[in-house]
C-alpha cells in the first residue's frame, strides 16, 4: 500500500463508505487533509 491514500482509497481500505469518511470530516473525527493547487487530498497511513 503507498503512503499517501485518496479518500476512495482509504475508505476501501478501512472498511467504510466515502461517505462515512467524509461524515468523521464534519464531525472532527477526523482531519481533512489539505488540497494542493489544481490537486487532490491525500491521506496518510495514519488516517486508517
Amino acid at each position: 500500500m503507498s503512503e499517501s491514500l485518496t479518500i476512495g482509497a482509504l475508505a476501501k481500505a478501512a472498511g467504510m463508505n466515502v461517505e462515512t469518511v467524509r461524515f468523521y470530516q464534519r464531525r472532527g473525527l477526523l482531519a481533512e487533509p489539505a488540497k494542493p493547487l489544481g490537486g487532490i487530498r491525500r491521506y496518510g497511513l495514519a488516517d486508517m
